[in-house]
């Protein structure tokens, strides 16, 4: 692997996470369909212009889905907080980026991005390594609220998923029609409540809390369900 400026990136089982992500590079195309509307509904769901799904190469960070950040398709390792979010076991959290940058990346490009706010999961393959991440980012700073931290949680594990999925139906052409029946059928219609979910919170956010909270919880109970 190329040297690095920022070495604190790469974690001491880097030779056998990358071992563990040479099936997934079959997915390495930036902005995908399925992964592009995943991150719609996400994005829409934190009320965020940002949502990304990222697999971390050896010396770059491809995001497969992209909704919201259409310049960046491509970007080296340490330029995306994504490569800070594999090394973690929870939610890597950064609510101000102006004020508090993340020191393991180079904090210029948050700035030449405006970036105000970046959360993110790590995903991972069924043995447990990190391969990418699921992250929303905001233009301002800002907070998530529990049920916000939990929601992530949970689409993560759908975006997780969505790539293992993805991934074996991109290699074995024999599971490619249980697969794709499983893709455009249950996961399609779930997709759709969800969009529905999210917009109906904007439209309930300003006015009603209470409503607001309900949306939350029923997409959570959705994200469980998917």
């Amino acid at each position: 692997m190329a040297p690095t400026l920022y070495p604190d990136l790469i974690p001491s089982f880097e030779h056998e996470r990358l071992e563990a992500l040479q099936p997934y590079q079959v997915l390495g195309t930036p902005g995908q369909g399925l992964f592009n509307d995943f991150v719609s509904v996400v994005a829409k769901l934190f009320d965020m212009p940002i949502a990304l799904i990222s697999l971390v190469r050896a010396t770059d960070v491809v995001f497969i889905g992209n909704e919201g950040m259409p310049e960046a398709s491509v970007v080296p390792r340490e330029d995306s907080m994504c490569s800070v979010a594999i090394l973690q076991d929870g939610l890597t959290v950064f609510e101000d980026l102006a004020t508090q940058p993340c020191s393991l990346v180079n904090p210029f490009i948050a700035q030449q991005m405006r970036l105000g706010f970046y959360a993110g999961q790590a995903l991972r393959t069924p043995e447990g390594m990190a391969i990418g991440s699921l992250c929303v980012l905001d233009r301002r700073p800002r907070r998530l609220s529990p049920a916000e931290s939990q929601l992530l949680e949970q689409l993560a594990l759908v975006a997780q998923d969505l790539v293992q999925l993805s991934a074996a139906q991109a290699t074995n052409a024999a599971l490619a029609p249980a697969l794709r029946a499983r893709l455009d059928g249950p996961l399609r219609q779930s997709l759709t409540r969800l969009a529905t979910l999210a917009e109906l919170r904007e439209w309930e956010v300003g006015a009603d809390p209470a409503e607001a909270q309900r949306y939350a919880n029923t997409s959570l109970d959705e994200a469980r369900y998917l």
